[in-house]
């Protein structure tokens, strides 16, 4: 009689630790300097098996109300419907599809969701390791970078220049650092 047995592998969960992460951008601004900004509430798990991050499975949602760029007015602005109509679309989400490469040069791909438009992106990855804090959390830190297009998602409002050119530039840098907690 043969039997097979039949192991499932133990995943592991990890939950964003908002007071150790940040998810910033800059955009060109009359295409000599750049204005940078911040989404100040979101939320990420990622989802994997044991420590084997080839086999992350990561999910963030982004709340469009919290984004901060230092003036109230442009806030407001990039709250509302020219932007990100924060109103009909309260979340930006990232679902992601692919974690490729060693712990310290990654490639985070997946689906960047805004203004119920979903486009694939890939992110650099910097791992930054897994560690203990003092009160005995594991605790796992990422660095990440990537461009994107913005018209690419319906974020199309601009300003045409006197002198040629635009008011913003159509292509958005993203960094984020972001620190994980494991759940028990």
């Amino acid at each position: 009689m043969n039997t097979t047995a039949t192991t499932t592998a133990t995943r592991t969960k990890w939950t964003l630790d908002p007071s150790h992460s940040e998810l910033l951008f800059k955009v060109k601004h009359l295409m000599i300097s750049n204005v940078k900004g911040e989404f100040r509430k979101m939320n990420a798990s990622i989802d994997m098996v044991g420590n084997d991050l080839s086999t992350a499975k990561a999910k963030v949602n982004i709340d469009a109300g919290s984004i901060f760029t230092n003036d109230d007015n442009r806030d407001k602005h990039l709250q509302g419907a020219d932007f990100f109509d924060a109103e009909k679309h309260p979340e930006l989400t990232f679902e992601s599809t692919s974690f490729l490469g060693n712990t310290s040069d990654c490639k985070l791909t997946g689906n960047l969701t805004i203004k119920g438009v979903t486009k694939p992106v890939t992110l650099n990855v910097e791992f930054g390791g897994v560690n203990k804090d003092p009160w005995g959390n594991e605790k796992m830190g990422f660095s990440l970078t990537g461009t994107i297009h913005r018209k690419d998602w319906d974020l199309n409002w601009n300003a045409a220049l006197e002198t040629g050119g635009v008011l913003v530039s159509d292509e958005v840098r993203i960094s984020a650092e972001v620190q994980f907690l494991k759940q028990a």
